[in-house]
């Protein structure tokens, strides 16, 4: 069998090698996805604990799922996935918590002047409190396109919103933040594309 490694055949036969594919299937999901899934749990709890914990939980779901159900959409399945279970602890927790800045993950290995890391961690807060003050659909899906790189259709199915509001809503959430952002801001984005 492919991309399976190989088992001995002992009491369980098959099953045996059924169990060491499904955790490979795991491990290399979690590999790609873990980053991705906690930056996008982070975005929804506002708490780094708590992201890692939706994403455990969202990888624990993965191996308790038939592989090969999940396995065309994995992306889409897992963001999915994590989606709900992150909604599911606000909805018990009823709060927000306040959204933690990682600079030193940002700034690892940067040594950059004290001027240009103060102007850049007031440029990520400005943008941090332009993308607040957007509706939650628009921050999400926004978040999905350009941290994520997810397309309409997976953005789609990732929040049940359909193909033509995901498009209405980054337009008009890009809109919004362009109105938002001051001038020189956009000026060095556009620069560095």
């Amino acid at each position: 069998s492919r991309g399976v490694f190989p088992v001995e055949v002992g009491l369980m036969g098959r099953n045996e090698e059924m169990i060491e594919s499904r955790e490979q299937f795991v491990e290399q999901a979690l590999a790609e996805y873990e980053g991705p899934l906690i930056g996008y749990a982070l975005g929804i709890v506002r708490d780094r604990d708590r992201a890692r914990d939706v994403v455990q939980d969202t990888f624990i779901r993965l191996y308790q799922q038939d592989r090969e159900k999940v396995q065309r959409g994995l992306k889409t399945w897992l963001f999915t996935v994590c989606r709900n279970r992150a909604l599911d602890i606000l909805r018990k927790e009823k709060r927000m918590v306040a959204l933690e800045e990682e600079k030193a993950a940002r700034l690892e290995g940067d040594t950059a002047a004290p001027d240009r890391v103060a102007d850049w961690d007031e440029r990520v807060t400005q943008v941090m409190d332009a993308l607040n003050r957007l509706s939650d659909n628009q921050r999400e899906v926004i978040h999905l396109k350009f941290q994520q790189g997810l397309s309409y259709q997976e953005i789609s199915e990732a929040t049940g919103l359909t193909s033509g509001n995901v498009g209405f809503l980054l337009h008009t959430g890009l809109k919004r933040l362009r109105s938002l952002l001051p001038e020189d801001i956009l000026e060095k984005s556009v620069r560095k594309q």
